[in-house]
């Protein structure tokens, strides 16, 4: 096929395509997915895991920033599948998509699972759960480097700024490791895959009115009076999910992007303490101290020893005191 498409596989877009059957049964296993859902997948390429997921009974959304592959795609479908494959083509970069189709049966994507292109992974794999909240389970390949950054956990040498932003979405843990011979061209390294469950109660998915963060909500694991997690006084009095400002009024949850505003504040600086790595996020290393210890973080700590539910109370305490 690829000799028919006369295809040259591209660095710039990470294009590095599956090529062994049992990986792709291993991929769709691992996935976990018990009944037929609508999957969303990024970069099909040749088409071999959108083949695995179509077999085993899902509805699957592919989306394609390749003209010449997604030219082909539709083809290679309906010669294995038939011509009325549960299949829908979005030829877009995946990073500025904001609508995808929904199965008639199945309803809208309930499922990412993809080899995601490694040289935007993250971005691709954040911004999918970012605008599609009905995203309840992901399963992506990545570079076994970024699978080890994405399911570390606080106070490892590779937990960093992706660890804590994918748990705003949910849990996250490592689920296999792929070598290269599996591809075509062989990348020259190793490839991991990595698994994340949406929160089951919808904390964090509640969707803003405003429409300006469509996945935001009370932080996972959060005591229901909104004590801090580290077991110290409620921020602000009132608790992450219910505050109370220095006006007295009422003020509801952090929102993601001042969460995620506090996470990039902190690792920019990751050697330097929390006082002095948040004092240009706070305004002062005063101030950040006063908001550290407000949630109740030791401001001699750095960013890489709290988890996101520290993050959702430093940016509560941000906005209560």
């Amino acid at each position: 096929m690829a000799a028919e498409l006369q295809l040259r596989p591209t660095k710039q877009r990470g294009q590095n395509f599956v090529i062994d059957p049992n990986t792709v049964r291993m991929i769709v296993s691992a996935a976990g997915l018990s009944e037929p859902c609508t999957v969303a997948e990024v970069g099909p390429g040749l088409g071999s895991l959108t083949l695995g997921l179509l077999d085993a009974g899902h509805h699957v959304i592919a989306v394609e920033i390749d003209e010449l592959l997604a030219s082909r795609l539709p083809r290679t479908v309906a010669e294995r599948c038939g011509d009325d494959a549960p299949f829908d083509l979005v030829v877009a970069d995946a990073l500025r998509v904001t609508e995808l189709p929904e199965s008639p049966e199945l309803g809208p994507p309930a499922a990412l699972v993809a080899n995601l292109p490694y040289n935007v992974a993250v971005p691709v794999l954040l911004h999918f759960l970012e605008t599609f909240p009905t995203i309840r389970t992901v399963l992506v390949m990545v570079q076994a480097e970024v699978a080890d950054r994405l399911a570390a956990e606080p106070g490892s040498r590779t937990y960093g700024v992706p660890s804590v932003k994918a748990r705003w979405y949910g849990t996250v843990s490592r689920a296999g490791s792929i070598g290269t011979n599996v591809f075509w061209p062989a990348p020259n390294v190793d490839s991991g895959l990595v698994r994340i469950e949406r929160h089951a109660d919808g904390r964090r998915t509640g969707g803003d009115p405003a429409g300006a963060d469509p996945v935001s909500g009370n932080p996972a694991g959060a005591d229901p009076a909104g004590a801090d997690p580290a077991g110290g006084d409620p921020a602000g009095g009132d608790g992450a999910g219910d505050q109370r400002g220095s006006d007295g009024a009422h003020r509801g949850p952090p929102s993601r992007e001042s969460v995620f505003a506090a996470i990039d504040a902190a690792f920019a600086q990751r050697r330097k303490t929390l006082r002095a790595a948040l004092s240009g996020w706070a305004g002062s290393p005063a101030r950040a101290e006063e908001i550290l210890r407000a949630a109740g973080i030791d401001p001699r700590a750095r960013g890489e020893v709290l988890d996101i539910d520290d993050y959702v109370a430093l940016a509560a305490a941000k906005e209560t005191v």
